[in-house]
């Protein structure tokens, strides 16, 4: 009787057993399915490996390309006897780019399982064992930022690094040179000689980083001679000073663990990035996009491709560079710097840094919105207040009350009685201090507005419907949305009033109602505009204005002649001898604390001349006249030189 030839698996699933071949197939399947889950998650996790050992140098091999989305698809799987083979389609994110390429895994039918025989011709064709990936990115040189005509605000500019070279110093002097490198640049004793100690044999430890101009007093003179000490010239993107905008602008440095950790993979160890302000806002953007090589490195040579010039490296792609194009603002680089110049001033007329209250300037184009100037003075320590504060706007909101009040049926000559006090629902509230006895009594709406009357808009306040002053706010730009306006900001919170106290509160700018600089430097340009205005400091970004009821045009003529009569006949009198178009000006003060509590005051002012509106805030002063005024009246002398 002749034998009987067995029949190989495939001609015997086609002739014998169509149930088996259905079986061994499905779970073919099943481990390629398996595989290219695993490999999308750049891992032979959970993978049937014919060598479990495979996994651990996959692990290793695709290392460098682990920060980068992948997305791995299976193709029909090809039999042949006990083996199979699964094309594989690799689609790689690479700094928003594709990398797409083809390779086969082998697979292989061990003991009633389809295992992998991972090569690692199969992560890529041309890699081999003990090979490994190198990603050599280069980015362009960071966008520059420019102000109001084409201005270069921050730019490339020199820098001096200070630190520590461990390689000009024997191990055991590192913490004795760390410590008096500290000492030499101020920064944390501690905190640098723990660092120094931690670092590599040949690292070079970094203390400051310092501009030229200010090495002299930030760096001891003996600084050159400590064991160890050395100067890196390097540039950084930088603004023309140490202080120009900085809480706007914001600073580069070196990528931190937590923003490479949100980063998704875009942002890497080593990389500069925004750190703050617009720098971080607009990263992305400012960084481009780098020119990336992804190479092998042919095993036997060294493992860190940076220092591997003399071993055989085979590009397998490579992407061109994309610099960005730089970011425009409206900043006007003299008023800033003005601005700025002037909060400095005020402060150190003060004689206690530690008692620096926060204080900013800023200045608006009431025809287009354009943000001129966004300065945050000493005291605001880092903190943007010009456009992200957010404090009570005292008397400077009597503008929001008084368009409630004329959209109410008051008029500008109409008789409001300004008594000294005026109780509301056992709650006494009075006028500023110093207020002129010959303004109280039986006065008009617009001399009570001139000289900052209190009690006379509290009186008037059963004139007005709860949410009255939130449409009056909006009508002037006050209390909209700050989200799609590009840069940090907060344009105010005017909420329906509850209840008498919180409606007299509120009239006069106190209370829940809260304003930034920037907001109330919106209400003078909205009023001297005649429509409502909405700051713009990033070029390519405008937003349209949602103001509800809109200003009308005799509503603009009365607060114009309100804020007029200021300057002539009431508290901002001071500023009647500015040169130029005529000025229009409220005065503030708001009280804030506890009841209980002694607090010096807010003091702000808000003004417009010309094509320019101004809002001046001082944490604590005396009052608006007194303390933001000068600062106010020299700010529009010099924008008018």
């Amino acid at each position: 009787m002749p034998r009987r030839r067995s029949l190989p698996p495939l001609l015997a699933c086609v002739l014998v057993s169509l149930s088996a071949c259905s079986i061994e197939s499905t779970r073919a399947d099943e481990t390629a399915a398996a595989l290219t889950a695993a490999l999308s998650e750049h891992s032979l996790e959970g993978v049937p490996l014919a060598d479990p050992a495979a996994a651990a140098a996959f692990t290793d091999q695709v290392e460098p390309l682990a920060g980068y989305d992948v997305r791995v698809d299976a193709g029909t799987i090809r039999y042949e006897d006990d083996e199979a083979t699964v094309p594989l389609h690799w689609t790689w994110s690479i700094e928003d780019r594709d990398w797409e390429y083809e390779t086969s895994a082998r697979l292989a039918l061990t003991d009633g399982q389809w295992r992998v025989r991972w090569e690692p011709s199969a992560l890529l064709a041309e890699l081999g064992e003990g090979d490994r990936f190198d990603v050599v990115r280069t980015f362009p040189d960071r966008a520059e930022i420019l102000g109001a005509r084409n201005t270069v605000l921050v730019t490339d500019r020199a820098v001096g690094r200070y630190g520590l070279d461990k390689t000009l110093i024997e191990p055991g002097e590192v913490a004795a040179a760390a410590e008096r490198i500290a000492a030499a640049t101020g920064v944390d004793a501690e905190r640098f000689v723990a660092a120094a100690e931690a670092a590599g044999p040949k690292a070079f430890v970094e203390a400051i980083v310092v501009r030229p101009e200010d090495a002299e007093g930030l760096i001891d003179a003996d600084f050159p001679d400590i064991p160890g000490a050395r100067k890196v010239d390097d540039s950084l993107p930088l603004a023309p000073t140490r202080d120009f905008a900085r809480e706007l602008l914001g600073t580069v440095g070196p990528a931190t663990a937590e923003i490479i950790d949100s980063s998704g993979g875009a942002v890497r160890a080593g990389d500069l990035v925004g750190r703050s302000g617009l720098q971080a806002r607009y990263d992305e953007e400012l960084r481009g996009r780098p020119d990336v090589e992804i190479v092998v490195l042919r095993a036997g040579g060294c493992e860190d491709g940076a220092e591997c010039d003399d071993v055989e490296r085979t590009s397998v792609a490579h992407w061109d560079t994309k610099p960005a194009p730089p970011l425009r603002l409206t900043l006007d680089p003299t008023l800033q710097t003005t601005a700025e110049t002037l909060l400095r001033d005020a402060a150190d007329a003060t004689g206690d840094a530690d008692e620096e209250p926060a204080s900013s300037i800023v200045a608006i184009r009431p025809s287009t919105g354009a943000v001129l100037a966004a300065a945050s003075g000493p005291g605001s320590a880092g903190l943007n207040t010009a456009t992200e504060g957010r404090y009570p706007p005292g008397s400077t909101f009597k503008v929001v009350s008084a368009l409630a009040l004329l959209r109410a049926g008051v008029a500008a000559d109409d008789v409001l009685p300004c008594p000294a006090t005026i109780d509301v629902d056992g709650r006494s509230f009075k006028n500023y201090d110093g207020y002129p006895d010959s303004a109280l009594g039986e006065i008009s709406f617009r001399n009570g507005f001139a000289h900052s009357c209190n009690t006379n808009l509290i009186g008037a306040r059963d004139r007005l419907e709860p949410d009255d002053l939130t449409s009056a706010a909006r009508a002037l730009g006050l209390g909209g949305d700050s989200e799609g306006l590009g840069f940090p900001a907060f344009l105010g919170e005017v909420p329906a009033t509850d209840g008498q106290t919180d409606a007299a509160a509120a009239i006069i700018g106190q209370g829940r109602v809260l304003a930034s600089p920037l907001a109330m430097a919106t209400v003078a340009a909205s009023v001297q505009a005649g429509t409502a205005v909405v700051p713009h400091l990033i070029e390519d970004v405008t937003v349209a204005a949602d103001v509800g009821e809109p200003l009308t045009a005799e509503e603009a003529t009365v607060l114009r002649e309100l804020m007029r009569g200021v300057v002539t006949d009431g508290t901002a009198s001071f500023l009647a001898g500015v040169p130029g178009e005529e000025v229009r000006a409220k005065t503030g003060t708001a009280e804030h604390g506890a009841a209980d509590e002694s607090t010096d005051p807010h003091a702000w002012m808000i003004a417009a001349q010309g094509d320019l509106a101004v809002a001046v805030f001082v944490d604590a002063g005396i009052a608006g006249a007194q303390t933001a005024g000068p600062i106010l009246q020299a700010f529009l002398e010099a924008a008018g030189e």
